[in-house]
């Protein structure tokens, strides 16, 4: 059986500490001969009663998500020099996160930023390292979010 390439998977959103795991993720699939992937979650649109106004919502939304997930690729591909692999997907995060991994057999790796500048790590780390860790087929890596570039490129 052929040995299959690692898969790290990042979810993008707007914290600052997806940058740490971006950059762990970019680290370690360059070190291993790895691809990165990336997921970004769009809110279902909140206006179904008028279906207009929600579809051109959920345009909009789509539109904002094509457009960090274009700049996160970018600096993923300068990183690794391959362009990663890229999910958009509509509801809920979590839910929508379990069902990608449970889906795409190639990721074999899910890459998290903690933030370090509040009480709890994140509703996303809280969720998967309670509860939802049982649901999770792969690893999870969670990147401090207070470590610089530096430090995480050192670790490779």
């Amino acid at each position: 059986m052929a040995k299959k390439d690692p898969v790290f998977l990042v979810v993008v959103d707007d914290s600052e500490e997806m940058h740490q795991a971006l950059q762990f993720a970019c680290g370690r699939a360059k070190a291993v001969g790895g691809k990165v992937a990336l997921m970004y979650c769009v809110a279902p649109a909140e206006f179904e009663y008028w279906a207009g106004v929600g579809e051109l919502m959920r345009q909009e939304a789509r539109e904002a998500a094509e457009e960090k997930m274009t700049i996160h690729a970018e600096y993923a591909k300068g990183l690794t020099g391959e362009i990663p692999v890229l999910f958009v997907r509509e509801g809920d995060t979590s839910d929508e996160l379990l069902v990608l991994i449970d889906e795409e057999p190639s990721i074999s790796l899910l890459v998290l930023g903690a933030d370090t500048q509040s009480e709890t790590a994140g509703p996303l780390i809280s969720f998967l390292t309670s509860r939802g860790a049982s649901l999770c087929r792969v690893p999870i890596t969670i990147v401090p979010g207070n470590l610089s570039d530096e430090q995480l490129d050192a670790l490779f």
